[in-house]
């Protein structure tokens, strides 16, 4: 038996879903590649005691978050915060994921990294401190002062904010 068995699989399985979480912590589709690709690589070499464990990708996806916020603690830039001007007649679902994207990269890695696994993810409160190595109470907070700040940093969609189905209104980020 190969210490690398089901490996594979995994990646085929929730390559996708675990993508999705890179792009969303990094607003980039190509920073989200090499993120996953960076994680994966640490997974592979953990892989036989990680598919005894049996979840993998609580593993993956807190690892995703962690690699994340080190290479923003690296990078002494930060994404645009430029917000296009609303268009008139142009479709507004689309014209709120833009701000949203844009509003995000500018929360603190942490808030972002709630933000993203408790309203994309739709992970439990539990489950995210779980993934985040942290106590309830701490994404209870960190949710709290990330959607107070995604407020300020972007009133234009306190339509969205305001609305406990976040997932549901924005649509996919």
């Amino acid at each position: 038996m190969d210490r690398h068995d089901g490996f594979r699989e995994f990646v085929l399985a929730r390559q996708q879903a675990l993508m999705r979480t890179a792009y969303l912590l990094t607003g980039d589709a190509h920073l989200a590649e090499g993120l996953l690709q960076t994680v994966l690589v640490k997974v592979v070499g953990h892989w036989a005691k990680l598919s005894r464990s049996g979840n993998p990708e609580a593993y993956t996806r807190k690892a995703l978050v962690n690699q994340y916020s080190s290479w923003r603690r690296e990078r002494s830039e930060l994404p645009s915060a430029v917000v296009p001007d609303r268009a008139t007649g142009g479709d507004e679902s689309a014209l709120d994921r833009i701000v949203l994207r844009q509003a995000l990269a500018r929360l603190a890695p942490r808030q972002r990294a709630v933000i993203v696994l408790r309203f994309w993810e739709d992970l439990t409160e539990a489950q995210t401190a779980d993934v985040l190595g942290c106590s309830v109470g701490t994404v209870k907070s960190q949710t709290h002062h990330a959607l107070a700040r995604l407020r300020v940093i972007a009133p234009e969609l306190a339509h969205l904010l305001d609305d406990p189905e976040i997932v549901e209104v924005a649509g996919p980020v």
